[in-house]
This record gives C-alpha cells, structure tokens and sequence, in this order.
C-alpha cells in the first residue's frame, strides 16, 4: 500500500529554468530521480480543490493562522471516471505539514465528497483517514472550486534522511469545467520557464543541500499554488504576489 500518511516541514522556492537544470544536476549526487522520472520524465499531477462557495479555507490560509487545512481530489495523470485517485486532507500547524490521504476510483471519490456518505470500506481504502475526511465534510459546505495541474521531476534522498525534492512547471489553473477526468487546459499560474521546487523533509534541511542552494543564492519563498491562483482569478485588484 502507498504511503497515506506524510508528516514533514516544506520550504519553497522558484526557480529560472538555467538555474533549475543545473540545480537538478547537483542533486543527483546526492538523491535518486523518482521512478515514474525515470521512465517517463516529468509526470503530471491533477488535483481538485474543494472549498465553500465564498471561499473560507483559501481565505483563512491566507490569514496565515497557526493551524490551517484543505481538502483536495488528486491524480497521478488525467484519470479515467473509474480510475484511481487519492483524497487528501492536508493541514498545517505551526510550520509542520500533515498530510493523509485514501485512495478511492475516481466516481467514488466525487460521491463520497457530494453527499460526505463515507464509501463502503475495502482493500486499499484506508478507514480511518476516510472517517477523518467525513467528519470535515460535515463541519463545511464544500464543493469543488478549482482545476490545478503540474508536471513534476522529482528525488528522493537516499540512506536514513527522509528528504525529497520535487519541480513543478507548467502550473495550470482553471475554475470552470471542474473536473479530473476532463484533461489539463486553463491559466497558467507561472510564465513560461519558471519552476516552483519544493525540499520536504521530516528533519532539518541537511548540510549538503543548504550549500548547494547558498552557492546559487536561492532563497525560500511563501508561496501557495491554490493561495495564489485565488489571488489572481478572485482577488484581481491586489498584487498577484506570493501566497503563503
């Protein structure tokens, strides 16, 4: 069974694309590409984001409290209406991110979020986390509210250090047509040749890395994917800046 449950601190950054290549070259060292990377290259991933009708999760993350939470549908490439996906509710609290997630075909997955009937329980589904989930559909009206996809290379510290590193390019955003299975179209988030990397680790960022990233003077930034596509479609007088 795949991971569900991640625990772990993440620090963001963006990237030109020279820098970006040269950074990847580097850190192959160190890490191992991920395996989907290394047939296939950069993958994409899906997601739907769920919220209220005026937006109050978005809204409320953005307020930068200590403790903040969403709810999203994902997939590994554009599904099938019965393929596998993964509904994640994923929270932070002072700085420290959880994620649990279920997988669930994808039809189920709409259901079970439409009306918070909790699906019947089998191989592969994981109970607790779907109980979770329930019971958080029960505290919001939520609905799904906004389309974002990516392509993604990422690696993976080897040895003892859990330490992973993902880029994400292509940043795609839309909030009609709210739907997996209908394919990757919409706004892009970032200009063309930009890269959103992401160092998550359940530890200190290690030694090695913190050089590597001082030798190229890359710094970390507050950045949110949904935060920011929600300040650029809903909230266009403000400044399109980094979201927390």
């Amino acid at each position: 069974m795949a991971i569900e449950v991640f625990n772990r601190y993440e620090n963001k950054y963006r990237l030109d694309e020279g820098v970006c290549e040269k950074l990847r070259r580097r850190l192959a060292d160190y890490m191992e590409p991920d395996k989907h990377n290394k047939i296939h290259g950069a993958y994409a991933i899906c997601n739907l984001y769920y919220d209220t009708s005026d937006s109050y999760l978005i809204r409320n993350s953005l307020a930068k409290p200590v403790y903040k939470e969403k709810l999203r549908v994902r997939s590994y490439g554009v599904p099938e209406r019965d393929g596998k996906v993964y509904v994640e509710i994923k929270k932070k609290f002072h700085g420290l991110v959880n994620k649990r997630r279920s997988a669930l075909p994808l039809d189920e997955a709409y259901q079970f979020l439409a009306t918070g009937v909790r699906p019947e329980i089998r191989e592969g589904m994981n109970s607790q986390v779907l109980s979770e989930i329930q019971y958080f559909l029960q505290q919001h009206d939520l609905s799904p509210q906004v389309f974002l996809a990516y392509e993604r290379l990422a690696f993976f510290g080897t040895g003892e250090h859990d330490l992973r590193v993902s880029f994400d390019t292509k940043i795609t955003t839309r909030r009609i047509d709210l739907r997996l299975e209908s394919g990757i179209y919409g706004e892009k988030l970032l200009p063309d040749g930009k890269w959103l990397m992401e160092v998550k680790t359940a530890e200190s960022i290690p030694l090695w890395l913190c050089r590597i990233l001082s030798e190229y003077q890359i710094y970390p930034i507050s950045f949110s994917k949904y935060g920011t596509e929600y300040k650029q479609s809903l909230m266009p007088e403000m400044p399109a800046k980094q979201a927390s």
